[in-house]
């Protein structure tokens, strides 16, 4: 079907060139010169009605009469071309650039203003997520600078650290989120974000450390979530004769280390992955001999194992392979996408695709670190 800006063009066109009624019936004594002219004139628009007629017949209007007829009983005015073509101009031009670092700082502000947007109104997520789609919208194309071998691009390997989310931050794990692709009704979905909210809430008594993302080229997706615990919160439990209602100042400290592999949806799109749960360790921890049966790899759990042992004796069971988005991503900051469209945004700590070492944490609840300080502030003893 001939477009409404060509047609209005034509129209344009004939309008220009079509001579009055008048002057084309009424006889007129003229010279030779004059009637070549008006016969070149007369050829010149009987080749524009053909051309019209032409158009219109792809239209569904037969002759330009039709056409002028429909014109007149349709509701819908007659368009102006010069009109249309500013309008479709006017359509054309590029949307003014946002201002990302500004945006990026917005967002950074409330992260910090509510420890990663664990305590953040609905006003301040509601600002947030209209923040970040502002982001997507804008999503810079990068480049990759690996080669074709590497499984995920130079863009998105390095250390990451989880600064916003709007859902629970240990559900930035690819445990988790395995958990949640094992759902396969609303009803599973609900239940399992209850069963989610009732764990963190069992351990308020914990504080949340650092949230961390290592991405390797090679497809290797390990999440780090560390994690402290006040050994001793109430001292007068353990001490009836003490009046005191803290505890004392040891923590049991640790991290959850839990990895998969992520395999771009494809070669095409690297930004989206498949992750396949892999293992889960706690690794770091600062209990003594616990500590020693941590470090032993008999204490992982290996999830594939017991993915394949499920396979093979329930009929209904599907290994869970859990779907990330990445939405956006530049030099500083990436936001990810689940398959509920929660949010979970990363500041990028450096290119470094190693993991964490946590051997050199000591397995001593925290008994020489506050010894030391105390020496440090009080006695002040020094050999």
């Amino acid at each position: 079907m001939t477009s409404m800006k060509t047609t209005a063009a034509l129209l344009a066109l004939c309008a220009a060139v079509e001579p009055s009624a008048a002057f084309m019936t009424a006889p007129v004594r003229t010279s030779s010169a004059t009637s070549t002219s008006l016969k070149q004139t007369k050829d010149n628009y009987e080749f524009q009605r053909k051309l019209l007629e032409a158009q219109f017949a792809i239209s569904g209007a037969a002759t330009v009469e039709d056409h002028i007829e429909e014109q007149k009983q349709s509701s819908t005015p007659s368009i102006d071309a010069t009109a249309f073509q500013n309008f479709l101009d006017e359509q054309e031009q590029p949307s003014a650039p946002i201002d990302a670092t500004a945006i990026q700082k917005s967002i950074l502000r409330v992260a910090a203003s509510t420890d990663r947007g664990q305590y953040a109104s609905a006003a301040q997520k509601e600002s947030v997520a209209s923040l970040v789609e502002s982001l997507e919208s804008n999503k810079p194309k990068q480049t990759d600078t690996f080669s074709s071998s590497a499984t995920l691009p130079s863009y998105l390997a390095g250390t990451w650290e989880l600064t916003y989310s709007t859902n629970q931050l240990f559900r930035s794990s690819p445990f988790f989120l395995a958990g949640r692709s094992t759902c396969k009704t609303q009803a599973e979905v609900d239940q399992y974000n209850w069963f989610c909210e009732m764990h963190r809430a069992a351990l308020a008594i914990s504080t949340i450390g650092v949230v961390r993302q290592v991405i390797s080229r090679d497809g290797k997706l390990t999440n780090e979530f560390e994690v402290k615990v006040g050994a001793v919160p109430f001292v007068s439990d353990f001490l009836p004769f003490v009046k005191y209602s803290g505890g004392l100042p040891l923590t049991v400290d640790g991290a959850i280390v839990s990895t998969a592999d992520a395999t771009p949806m494809s070669m095409e799109n690297k930004d989206d992955w498949q992750l396949y749960m892999d293992t889960v360790e706690i690794k770091g921890s600062n209990i003594p001999i616990l500590r020693n049966l941590l470090d032993g790899d008999n204490s992982k759990l290996k999830s594939r194992d017991l993915s394949k042992l499920l396979e093979d004796n329930v009929d209904a069971y599907e290994v869970p392979r859990p779907v990330l988005r990445t939405t956006y991503v530049d030099s500083a900051l990436r936001i990810v996408r689940d398959e509920d469209d929660n949010i979970f945004i990363y500041s990028r700590v450096s290119d470094s695709e190693e993991v964490t070492d946590y051997s050199n944490v000591m397995a001593d609840l925290g008994v020489a670190s506050l010894l030391e300080g105390f020496n440090d502030a009080v006695s002040k003893i020094y050999l």
